[in-house]
């Protein structure tokens, strides 16, 4: 394909973002701004050969010598304790037919497929309750197994204590009630199906589904199971479009229907600044950001500088208020910036955002583990000119005249969708197989540990008989003349 002509009215401009007084230099290929246009206008069948395009360089500022500290994360703690089941109260217990009952242990007696263990959900005691004679019998124990297994299925089997830094929201609870789904079970005699439905849509749990059963160690297996696991901490289904941060892999990617259209490199937080797992909704991106300084990094060495030599921090771009304790320091927007030139917006308790970074080196590294918690991005003109085209409704040509204006500005999404910020440690090798990832923050263990020890325990149980409520006998009390009786 010819390059097509530039001209000023031509939809294919080159738009050449130049500010000297910011030390900085963006070269935006035509390509990249028509890739943009038609990622944005073109059926999904087409967009294969724009996200092509898409991948074309994006010359940026020349990599800064300096370590730059970005935003910090806020540390949370682990989530120790797991929910308390809710009680299905006034209820009557389900009535299970023999053949429900048959295909609920057929469904246990595999499945290991699914990365569980079939003696989590009483296959014995079921079998001898298919053989017996007493129903109510066979009705709890069927109704309990199958309440636990489609616990595990849907929401995962590991506690909350073994999953270290794990703050997603699952709202497969809300969408996929237990009650509801064992009910219709049992009606259409369809216990198997309506089970495999719980399982994760994305097609890397299907392979890592494919890739267990082949497993030739016990390591790698449990290894697999983690992952699998982890998935199901995730809501079943994650959108239309979102954008996913594989922390392990360092790479972070933009999905829209179903289609990867976007791959970018990612700096993660070092071993001591960990990078949390959360699933914030991403509200807007904003450009030539200022950045306010977390009292961790003012206490590391900016304050020092501010009181000792203020010139120096002034020509580093930073204002500030107060003194000491209650000194607040701000950043101002331009090529020393530590968030570089864009930032994700994407509220959340863990002050953990996607952003840029003048420190261009750091992505040549094939370990990225080096930052205070946040996601630093590669390429971040194409990123954020991808989100302000495709997600906020903006031309290129409006992106890049907010980005040459130096002006911090914001773009709202018409939409918002989940930002993942995900762990996985064993992902498809696109090869029919399955790869190995370093586990950079030693999460795997406490996963495999618990597989040796009960699972989390089912999210719904059903109690047919309210507790019997013992009346409250009220004795009188004897009071003397001129007391009321409180004491």
């Amino acid at each position: 394909m010819p390059k097509p002509p530039l001209n000023r009215d031509s939809p294919y401009l080159l738009v050449a973002l130049r500010r000297a007084e910011r030390q900085l230099t963006f070269a935006v290929d035509a390509f990249w701004l028509w890739a943009l246009t038609m990622v944005k206008n073109s059926p999904f069948s087409a967009r294969p050969a724009a996200a092509f395009i898409l991948s074309l360089s994006l010359l940026a500022a020349p990599a800064l010598a300096q370590a730059v500290k970005e935003d910090s994360v806020i540390l949370q703690p682990d989530k120790v304790t797991d929910d308390a089941p809710v009680v299905a109260a006034q209820i009557d217990m389900p009535s299970w037919s023999e053949e429900n009952a048959t295909a609920l242990l057929s469904f246990i007696e595999k499945v290991g497929d699914e990365g569980l263990f079939a003696k989590d959900y009483n296959p014995d005691a079921l079998a001898a309750a298919i053989l017996g004679d007493d129903q109510a019998k066979l009705d709890k124990i069927a109704t309990d197994s199958f309440l636990l297994l489609a616990t595990h299925l849907r929401d995962g089997r590991t506690p909350n204590a073994a999953r270290k830094q794990w703050f997603m929201v699952d709202s497969d609870g809300d969408s996929e009630p237990l009650i509801s789904l064992l009910t219709a079970a049992l009606g259409a005699g369809t216990v198997s199906e309506t089970l495999a439905t719980l399982d994760p849509v994305h097609p890397d749990f299907a392979a890592l589904k494919t890739s267990l059963k082949k497993a030739k160690t016990t390591a790698d297996a449990n290894a697999i199971r983690v992952n699998m696991e982890r998935w199901r901490w995730m809501p079943r289904a994650l959108g239309e479009r979102y954008v996913v941060s594989n922390v392990p892999e360092y790479l972070t990617r933009v999905v829209h229907g179903g289609t990867i259209i976007a791959t970018h490199k990612a700096v993660v937080g070092k071993a001591s600044t960990a990078t949390p797992q959360l699933n914030p909704m991403a509200t807007g991106i904003i450009v030539n950001p200022t950045w306010t300084l977390p009292r961790s990094i003012i206490n590391e060495g900016i304050g020092a500088t501010i009181a000792n030599n203020p010139a120096s921090a002034r020509a580093q771009g930073y204002t500030w208020t107060g003194k000491g304790k209650t000194l607040s320091v701000v950043q101002k927007a331009g090529p020393n910036n530590a968030l570089g030139v864009m930032k994700m917006e994407m509220l959340n308790e863990h002050a953990i955002y996607l952003h840029d970074t003048p420190s261009k080196g750091a992505f040549n590294a094939a370990a990225r583990a080096f930052s205070h918690g946040c996601i630093r991005t590669e390429r971040a003109l194409h990123f954020s000119g991808l989100m302000a085209v495709m997600f906020a409704g903006k031309s290129p040509e409006e992106f890049g005249e907010a980005i040459a204006s130096g002006a911090t500005t914001r773009f709202g999404f018409d939409q918002p969708f989940p930002v993942y910020v995900a762990y996985w440690t064993v992902i498809p090798d696109g090869k029919g197989g399955v790869k190995k990832l370093a586990d950079i923050y030693g999460r795997d263990a406490p996963v495999v540990a618990s597989f040796a020890k009960p699972g989390r325990p089912t999210a719904t149980i059903i109690a047919p008989k309210p507790p019997e409520v013992v009346p409250t006998v009220t004795t009188a009390r004897a009071t003397t003349p001129g007391t009321s009786g409180i004491y």
